[in-house]
């Protein structure tokens, strides 16, 4: 098996590979520092923290994760927490970045014998239509190799290499511009909330995010073509606490050094199906979903998931039919999680319509005062 992409889903895949005694190579074009110091995500579904404990990848993740069943909505300076874990079994979120998911799964993978290959270029598929495919690439030392795999696993992330690898025409591509964009910014900063924070303001959304005790993760909805150079630190800091205010509250917004700041394009991109041939694509290479609802790297969770007992079935008795259902399995959680994005997204935003963006703020309101649309937002949000 040859994988491609050293983020969440290609490890995870690769562990449970391994773990069932099936040989991979995962090729990664950057170092190993760099996937494991690499801010992203911070948000996992219980589902997924259950997976990863079955297959003993999440050890460090229960020690040390913090478990959130609660958020809070701000809107006209008020403050309403929706208690997601009560209403759905007791269910709850790890916070816990996703720097740290793939250090351990590279840690694991590596621990038992598995073939990393880091700062690998020019990667190439071959023969992905045929029962005999082929990766090569140039290795950190600069030598050209090759390997022989039965099938490829495609989760280097939007901009890789194996979607485009694809001929024109075997796929469909879904896409959807949600016509906002987020200033994302990463700062040395106690959380100053025990919950996650999405803020409504005239001015547009505001989001809290916890990372860790000293490490904070912030979005501010920003006009649609802004660039990160008209967001100097201190103009950032004057918008959070404009957009986060409460009346009759001594709550306080805690600064700190901002170490990252970069503008999100806030779009959906969906690939159906998501193989072809012996080619199978999990997480961004075959979805791209809003950083709403914190959707992203769970699904990615999944798609390996349901990749590794498909190989697992295949290789053991050669039944083929999880490799044949893959995609639709996939799929299925994907839409529902996009449709739930976009719930959210039209829910927390500003439009430049005016008559758009008091039903958002309708929805919301409909959120916080009825049990029917709060326990619709608690099984979609927590993750079913």
């Amino acid at each position: 098996m040859g994988i491609v992409g050293a983020g969440p889903a290609g490890l995870t895949l690769g562990n449970l590979l391994q773990q069932a005694g099936i040989p991979c190579v995962v090729l990664e074009r950057g170092t190993r520092e760099h996937v494991e110091t690499r801010p992203r995500a911070g948000v996992i579904e219980h589902r997924a923290v259950r997976m990863l404990d079955r297959h003993g990848l999440a050890d460090r993740l229960l020690r040390e994760a913090d478990r959130h069943g609660a958020c809070e909505f701000r809107v006209n300076g008020q403050a309403y927490e929706v208690d997601y874990s009560a209403l759905y079994d007791g269910q709850t979120h790890y916070v816990y970045p996703q720097q740290e998911v793939v250090k351990d799964l590279v840690g694991a993978f590596t621990d038992a014998g598995g073939d990393v290959r880091f700062s690998v270029t020019d990667v190439a598929l071959h023969g992905i239509e045929t029962s005999e495919p082929a990766l090569t690439w140039t290795s950190a030392d600069g030598r050209a190799e090759r390997l022989e795999c039965s099938f490829i696993a495609g989760a280097d992330g939007f901009h890789g290499v194996t979607r485009r690898s694809i001929p024109a025409g075997a796929i469909q591509e879904f896409s959807h511009q949600h016509g906002i964009e987020w200033l994302s910014v990463l700062a040395e900063a106690p959380p100053s909330t025990h919950k996650v924070i999405y803020a409504l303001h005239p001015d547009g959304f505001a989001g809290h995010m916890l990372r860790s005790s000293t490490v904070s993760r912030y979005y501010l909805q920003v006009p649609v073509d802004d660039t990160v150079d008209n967001w100097s630190d201190e103009r950032v800091w004057a918008e959070l606490h404009k957009r986060f205010a409460l009346r009759d509250s001594d709550w306080k917004l805690t600064e700190g050094r901002i170490t990252e700041k970069r503008i999100l394009d806030m779009r959906s991109h969906v690939v159906e199906p998501m193989n072809h041939g012996n080619l199978y694509l999990l997480g961004d290479a075959a979805h791209i979903i809003t950083p709403v609802g914190a959707k992203g790297m769970n699904l990615a969770l999944h798609d390996a998931e349901v990749l590794a007992a498909a190989l697992t079935a295949f290789h053991r008795t050669g039944d083929e039919t999880g490799l044949r259902e893959y995609s639709d399995t996939c799929l299925r959680r994907v839409w529902r999680a996009q449709e739930f994005s976009q719930w959210m997204v039209f829910m927390i935003h500003r439009s430049p319509e005016p008559f758009l963006s008091r039903l958002g703020q309708a929805r919301l309101e409909h959120l916080i005062g009825s049990g029917s649309s709060a326990g619709y937002f608690a099984q979609n949000y927590v993750g079913p």
